[in-house]
């Protein structure tokens, strides 16, 4: 009887595509079918690259569970030999054979070819050394090797500099990541816009205004030749075409990716841009051959996108396996949807109309940071992206698989004016709708999923890896689970945890921090962070222990953002933003003539009133802060931290012949009793002298309203009816009939997020609205998320339970509120008092070269 030998499977490349396709082997396929080897030239198990930015960005690390998407266990236990840390040197068609560069030789009866694709490095002079090996301080950005080294170069001094050669999804993703590091980071582009490969003109426009305002510098339009040296061999900066030079001590290139593909030409395989393969994966010519994901080459097209390479596998296993023998691929309609530098887009087909009948719908509003359009042919979409708000992704795939009519009014494919909104999306998405991108996880698999015995996003994700990528779809998943789950639904324990290292809540954390007495960042892990250390909690726990213990928490290196470093916005050339503060709007003329001389003495190049009433000194040096400071003489005015920043005011009953109430006085008031307290995320203030809300207090973190004495009824403004007292406000000390009545709004918006706050109460004086305003700040600083601005809590907590904790005292929380912000409001010192004494010899230390840069070589 002959003995039943398994069919030897090599596969060359352990990446996401090779890795993947092994899985859907497994998956098809009897334990005993395939004889499986893996070749892999990283040390490593199988991970997910999208991760690396989060990485890079310390949102995640390099032993996250989530980054390793098959760790070495995983072979074992399926029967897989992996050789990792080698490399495939030659592939022998003829003995069927792969001849590794350890001198291993392995036979193989089918072989798949997944090699990916390599970085691209433009030539340019001075980048690699005379052995071909980069130049010390040059990154691609690939690998975990890669993403290790720009971390220990970014976090082993003070003031690096980095340029970020390429301004795509992965430069502006490593832009933003060295940025949370404290790098000070230029992008260059040599195309006109950045990610033109997925944005036109006016979406790239709008992405630059984002990622400019986090403090990165964009150079758009210039071509970088050359790589500088210092006389010790490392970086110095880049020279470009116009002969220009920027500084640099790092420098990363994201220039694009090349397909891996010098294998598959050395065996003598058909090789264009990518290995050519047939509608199952097979390479020409080739009986036993196949290639798959970034190196594969399929109808002259090469995908560098993972939603393509899941569907490849797919077709691929079903092919070797027999599951299918007559599957085919036929190519990809590629919609992206993810997150960049932290913006959200979505983009798929055409980029704008290609003929003259094409319908082209634009929705443009830089300020806001939100861009939208629509290309419809035939009555069919054929192109859509979205950039800052994507509420309207669900629809608009589905309605680019043509799985949905387009409706008439083709203004409503960007808006909620008829078509499914965001809250019902998650329903109406048919089952094979892709929801995350990065890990090709459909609709259908989630509920498959929650059917099975998952009935919380955390068990759904961890089962499907949805969500596990650039975490852009997990809201939408979080939804479809609901949806699947209904009353079976648990909610993830974790999911309320403040910061992910450690498993309290926000109001238990502020407990243990005060009843241990930890006043330092490394003391709340030591004492509370079973698994040690986590870099994204550092800035939130700064953040906290500083509303805790004020000005006597204790600073540690690395826990505060450059911003809070030196108490100045940083701009896009690594200069500073300075703007003094005038309460209420309200200036003088000897702020004004100190402001111009300080503007002249220390050159500053602009001078700019603010939306706040303010104005902002733009392109301070660093070094010059504690002089630009002294010789102003004013308060910081906060306009770079995460705090209470202004108060707009109108001009109230002073001149405004409409004025009902003495708006000035009051907003001044304010911001002298709360001026900079630490808060979860930023908070603007308004008071307005009449129901015309020339200051904007509708649609500010707190807004005050001005409604006159004879506005008062038995249902004052609808507040009453909430707290069972006239006027809404059962703490009020009595009414001054000689004083307007106030309006209180909170958790209103008007930049990207647009809101009208809601009615919190209406009072009947001055200093009612001054302690109003302190127990609510102090209530937000205890309970709100990290970063959550007032007006994603106030709906998460609810108004009506807002006026019942805060207004009627219902849980007794009021009087230690008041006590714990009276106790804040008393240790208030001001941050600019530092230039007397700096925290750190590199605090106020220039971050641009001391020593003159090498000239480009001339060519």
């Amino acid at each position: 009887m002959a003995e039943n030998f398994a069919h030897r499977l090599v596969v060359v490349g352990n990446g996401m595509a090779g890795a993947r396709t092994v899985e859907e082997i497994l998956a098809r396929s009897r334990p005993d079918a395939f004889d499986i080897t893996m070749i892999g030239a990283e040390p490593y198990g199988n991970y997910n690259r999208i991760m690396l930015s989060h990485v890079l960005s310390g949102e995640s690390s390099l032993d996250d569970d989530d980054l390793m998407l098959n760790p070495m266990a995983w072979y074992r236990e399926n029967g897989v030999t992996l050789y990792s840390g080698d490399s495939a040197e030659s592939i022998d068609r003829f003995a069927k054979t792969v001849t590794c560069a350890s001198g291993r030789a392995i036979g193989f009866d089918t072989l798949i070819i997944a090699t990916g694709s390599n970085t691209f490095f433009p030539n340019m002079d001075g980048l690699r050394e005379p052995d071909g090996r980069l130049a010390r301080g040059v990154f691609g950005f690939r690998t975990i090797e890669d993403t290790n080294g720009m971390l220990q170069m970014a976090t082993s001094r003070d003031n690096v500099r980095a340029v970020v050669i390429g301004g795509g999804l992965l430069g502006l993703e490593a832009a933003y990541g060295l940025t949370t590091q404290g790098v000070d980071v230029d992008v260059v582009h040599s195309p006109g816009h950045l990610m033109n490969q997925q944005l036109d003109e006016r979406g790239g426009r709008v992405l630059r205004n984002k990622i400019e305002e986090l403090g990165v510098g964009v150079h758009t339009g210039r071509r970088t030749t050359a790589v500088l040296r210092n006389e010790n061999g490392g970086v110095a900066g880049v020279g470009f075409a116009d002969g220009e030079l920027m500084p640099a001590d790092m420098i990363v290139v994201t220039a694009g990716i090349r397909p891996n593909v010098d294998l598959a030409r050395g065996a003598g395989l058909v090789v264009e841009r990518g290995i050519v393969v047939d509608d199952q994966m097979r390479c020409e010519d080739e009986g036993f051959i196949f290639a798959v994901g970034e190196c594969a080459q399929h109808r002259s097209e090469v995908y560098g996108l993972v939603a393509p390479l899941w569907e490849q596998a797919v077709v691929l296993a079903d092919v070797v396996t027999g599951a299918n023998p007559d599957a085919e691929y036929h190519g990809s309609r590629l919609t992206t949807k993810l997150k960049v530098a932290g913006v959200d887009v979505a983009a798929m087909g055409v980029k704008g109309p290609e003929r003259e009948d094409d319908e082209f719908v634009q929705f443009y509003e830089p300020r806001s940071g939100v861009y939208k359009s629509v290309v419809v042919r035939d009555n069919k979409l054929i192109g859509a992206m979205l950039l800052g708000d994507i509420s309207k992704a669900n629809f608009l795939t589905q309605a680019f698989d043509e799985k949905v009519p387009l409706p008439d009014e083709r203004i409503s494919m960007l808006f909620d004016m008829g078509t499914p909104s965001a809250e019902t999306g998650a329903a109406e998405l048919a089952d094979d709708v892709q929801v995350c991108n990065c890990n090709g996880v459909t609709k259908g698999q989630i509920v498959a999923c929650v059917r099975d015995g998952c009935t919380s996003v955390g068990e759904v994700c961890a089962k499907t890896r949805a969500g596990k990528g650039c975490g852009s779809c997990k809201g939408l998943v979080a939804d479809i689970v609901e949806v699947a789950a209904g009353d079976t639904l648990t909610v993830d324990r974790a999911a309320d945890w403040y910061v992910p290292a450690i498993p309290l809540t926000k109001p238990e954390l502020i407990d243990a921090i005060r009843r241990q007495e930890l006043r330092s960042v490394s003391a709340v892990f030591e004492a509370l962070a079973p698994a040690g250390e986590d870099a994204t909690a550092k800035m939130p726990l700064a953040s906290l222990l500083r509303v805790i213990w004020g000005s006597d928490w204790e600073r540690e290196p690395g826990a505060l953002f450059v911003n809070d470093r030196v108490h100045a916005n940083i701009q896009r050339d690594g200069t500073f933003s300075v703007v003094p503060q005038m309460k209420g709007g309200v200036t003088s003329p000897q702020q004004l003539r100190r402001i111009a001389d300080v503007a002249e003495r220390y050159e500053i190049p602009m001078i700019k009133a603010t939306g706040g009433q303010r104005i902002d000194l733009l392109g301070v040096r660093k070094e010059d802060l504690p002089k630009v400071w002294k010789d102003l003489d004013m308060p910081s005015g906060y306009a770079y931290g995460k705090s209470f920043r202004t108060v707009k005011t109108c001009v109230g009953t002073d001149y405004c012949r409409f004025g009902l109430g003495d708006s000035t006085s009051l907003g001044i008031a304010l911001e002298t009793r709360y001026q900079g307290l630490e808060s979860p995320a930023k908070l603007k203030l308004a008071v307005t002298g009449c129901p015309r809300n020339c200051a904007e207090a509708l649609c500010k973190d707190f807004g005050v309203v001005a409604i006159g004495a004879s506005a008062a009824t038995g249902n004052d403004a609808g507040a009453s009816a909430a707290t069972g007292n006239d006027a809404g406000a059962s703490a009020a000390t009595g009414l001054n009939t000689g004083e307007s009545r106030w309006e209180i709004y909170v958790g209103g918006a008007a930049g990207a997020h647009i809101r009208k706050g809601d009615l919190l109460a209406t009072v009947g004086s001055s200093e009612e609205v001054i302690r109003l305003c302190g127990i609510f700040i102090q209530y937000y600083r205890e309970q709100a998320k990290w970063l959550e601005r007032t007006y994603a809590w106030v709906p998460r907590v609810g108004i009506e339970e807002l006026r019942a904790i805060l207004v009627d005292d219902r849980d007794g929380l009021v009087s230690g509120l008041q006590e714990r912000i009276d106790e804040a409001v008393a240790g208030y010192v001001d941050p600019w008092l530092d230039r007397q004494e700096p925290k750190s010899p590199a605090q106020f230390t220039s971050s641009l070269p001391l020593l003159p840069l090498p000239k480009v070589p001339v060519r």
